[in-house]
């Protein structure tokens, strides 16, 4: 346990170095580079920049909703090229025609509801998916940008209200109960958006 909690400051520390030179502007790399190569601790960087500077929350988390929608563009690419065959090789058949199923149906919804959801949600994966089944690019950036903007507002609220420590218990709390937690989500998604459709045809 010692070590690993050792190992876990280093990276901290590593992350925190390089982020420096960069000063308010590291909320966006770090996102960006979080969705586009590396699995990186976005929500506890996002949390910390919040924390230590509060008057820029909203920058913060804009910021890092941008970078994250802006860095997923080369996995977009991938998928659009001919990426098919890699979402196939990663996922069942049953799964991904269920995917596929659902971004037919209402596909911002689709992207968007992953994209509020941390770990071990595989968000990438549906980063690919997105553009295997040929999603509208400016929907992709900004089902992204939405999805990811509801997420770290939202853990920025909770690390102000309860310290920035809030971030790894309740990311904890996720992963034991990730399938329960995914369910409500996805009903409460479908439900605004039955409510959102109802609401448009009785103003039509």
């Amino acid at each position: 346990m010692k070590t690993i909690k050792h190992i876990l400051a280093q990276y901290a520390a590593w992350i925190a170095a390089v982020l420096k030179p960069l000063g308010i502007w590291g909320v966006f790399a770090i996102a960006a580079v979080d969705s586009a190569v590396l699995g990186m601790p976005i929500d506890a960087v996002v949390v910390g920049y919040v924390y230590n500077d509060r008057k820029r929350f909203v920058f913060f988390v804009v910021m890092a909703a941008l970078g994250s929608a802006l860095g997923s563009i080369p996995l977009y690419l991938i998928g659009y090229l001919g990426g098919e065959e890699v979402l196939r090789k990663r996922i069942s058949a049953a799964r991904f025609n269920k995917i596929h199923r659902s971004f037919e149906k209402h596909e911002f919804l689709a992207l968007m509801l992953p994209g509020t959801l941390p770990p071990p949600t595989p968000f990438k994966l549906f980063v690919l998916a997105a553009a295997v089944f040929e999603m509208r690019f400016s929907y992709f950036l900004t089902a992204i940008f939405a999805g990811r903007l509801v997420r770290f507002t939202f853990w920025s609220l909770l690390a102000l209200a309860f310290g920035p420590q809030i971030v790894g218990l309740v990311g904890e709390l996720f992963r034991r109960h990730f399938y329960w937690v995914l369910a409500v989500v996805v009903v409460a998604g479908v439900l605004v958006w039955l409510l959102r459709r109802q609401g448009r045809r009785q103003q039509g």
